[in-house]
């Protein structure tokens, strides 16, 4: 360090030089540079959202860096590129959110894209023939996820609709499909989800949603029945044709009832599968559960009568036709058929004994005095028969039934074309026994009779026929002569005429007679008074 002068001895002060420890304040421009560019890149990301890869069968409508993602209609993404997979059978789409998209992400998000579509439904995406196709978004529950399955159609029920999933199962699907209406009332109350086979292949479970406030009306006892397309049905009441609506004929439905009661439990539908019945006249006799078998052996043909087919007491349904058998009896090679038809006890209420006790004791006794079954033809136009049971205390009780019956019988009396038939041939054999021949002779013998009396009368009719023409002369002269009484020319008629119009002057003068007596009652003694006088 060089020494540096005194003050006041005039040599020339030395500057002092001393070295600075630290960095360099220059190199704080560069690091505040490389801390705001990574504050903007990490502000870049943040601002930049999540990605997700959504996979769709094809990219139908979807361009990169164009196709919006949207949610009500708002954009919160965009397509940034469109790839093939691994197999090139689907395209992988990567896509890019905003940043407040995260929370949509969760397992079971659905993706679908909106494009204009016309269907027997009606139209949709109508908006996107200006706007072109878009990506929407129905956020879900669950965990966090980034690889999403794209859905080929939009769903029918979206995740923020409040309601209840229900679960149906069926014989056959019918003309249900997706977007079904399921009705209460009348009032669509939802809308079928989805379908698929059970797992014995030979029944159908259909997934169906119901919206609020009508999800509450579903309950454990509820029934579901299929009200789809057109109802047509020929049986012994003849033709019936149902239908729902317009609506039902084209998409197919399903209608449902609320069976609530005040001791059912509260318990979760969406656990719940229920039955779909394929009409409400099948929830109707389902709910006769308890059922009595009795057999009826008919003589007469029973073409037109089928399972299923009513038996009825004085026009009320009490049961049905079960069976319709044909047996053969080889000890004497002959033939019996036997009808089985169930009677539901509980549609008939005992008075004594309560509604379905002791029935089979009740019908026995009925049968022993003059319960009877009888075939009836239910319309004209099908030929279909039905059994009609009704009391006969006239007619004798027959049994054909034998120890190797199991079944209580209930005998069976003509009846339709059966009764019919028996009294045209109760008729034709009393014409057999009429004793046609002698009636013939006596035919013949009065015919002969008939002969002379026609000859006697031809031989007569001679005087008779002159006596006649006199009698018409005469007559003929009559009318002659009364002609010229009536002709207007006549002196009787002039006469007449004459002795007319004197009547109407004397009436005339009797009229004026009475006038004058009535002014003037005292004429008759004083006279008629003189001009002038009152």
């Amino acid at each position: 360090m060089a020494e540096q002068g005194k003050p006041g001895s005039g040599e020339p002060m030395s500057p002092i030089v001393k070295k600075r420890r630290g960095p360099s304040v220059v190199w704080l421009i560069p690091l505040l540079t490389l801390c705001i560019g990574l504050w903007l890149v990490a502000k870049t990301v943040a601002e930049k959202g999540p990605e997700i890869t959504i996979t769709f069968r094809t990219a139908e409508g979807v361009e990169a860096g164009k196709t919006p993602i949207k949610y009500k209609d708002v954009k919160i993404g965009v397509v940034e590129a469109v790839r093939f997979n691994s197999s090139f059978d689907q395209v992988v789409l990567t896509v890019r959110l905003d940043p407040t998209a995260k929370t949509f992400l969760h397992r079971d998000t659905r993706f679908w894209v909106v494009r204009p579509k016309l269907s027997l439904r009606g139209i949709s995406g109508l908006d996107t023939l200006i706007s072109g196709s878009y990506i929407e978004i129905d956020p879900g529950h669950g965990s966090p996820q980034y690889h999403f399955i794209g859905l080929d159609e939009a769903p029918v029920i979206k995740s923020d609709v409040d309601g209840v999933r229900i679960s149906l199962l069926s014989d056959k699907l019918g003309s249900l499909d997706i977007g079904s209406p399921v009705f209460y009332r009348g009032i669509r109350a939802g809308e079928v989800l989805g379908y698929e086979l059970a797992n014995d292949q030979h029944s159908v479970f259909i997934h169906a949603f119901i919206k609020a406030p009508y999800d509450e009306l579903v309950h454990g006892n509820s029934h579901f029945w299929n009200v789809s397309g057109i109802d047509l049905s020929v049986g012994a009441d003849g033709f019936r044709l149902r239908t729902k609506s317009l609506l039902s004929m084209v998409y197919g439905s399903i209608a449902f009832d609320s069976q609530a009661s005040a001791d059912s439990p509260d318990e979760d539908v969406s656990a719940l599968v229920y039955t779909l019945y394929s009409s409400y006249d099948e929830i109707i006799e389902k709910a006769y559960s308890r059922k009595l078998r009795f057999v009826v052996f008919f003589d007469s043909s029973v073409r037109g009568l089928e399972a299923g087919a009513p038996v009825e007491f004085k026009g009320i349904k009490v049961g049905s036709v079960a069976e319709v058998r044909l047996e053969f009896d080889s000890r004497d090679t002959s033939f019996r058929i036997p009808v089985i038809v169930e009677i539901e006890p509980e549609r008939i209420i005992d008075r004594a004994n309560g509604e379905g006790k002791n029935a089979y004791q009740t019908l026995q006794t009925l049968v022993e005095r003059g319960l009877r079954a009888q075939l009836q033809t239910g319309s004209l136009l099908t030929g279909k028969l039905f059994v009609a049971l009704d009391m006969h205390p006239d007619t004798p009780l027959k049994l054909v039934s034998d120890s190797r019956n199991v079944l209580p019988e209930i005998p069976s009396i003509p009846g339709g074309i059966g009764q019919i038939t028996t009294s045209l041939s109760n008729v034709l054999a009393k014409l057999e026994k009429v004793p046609t021949d002698e009636i013939g002779e006596e035919l013949q013998a009065s015919l002969k009779a008939f002969r002379h009396v026609i000859e006697a009368l031809d031989q007569r009719a001679e005087p008779m026929a002159e006596n006649l023409d006199k009698a018409l002369l005469y007559g003929q002269q009559s009318l002659d002569g009364l002609n010229k009484v009536l002709d207007p020319a006549s002196p009787a008629q002039f006469q007449l005429n004459r002795m007319s119009k004197d009547l109407s002057d004397m009436a005339r003068a009797i009229r004026s007679f009475v006038d004058v007596l009535e002014r003037n009652p005292n004429a008759v003694i004083f006279g008629k008074p003189e001009s002038g006088e009152p």
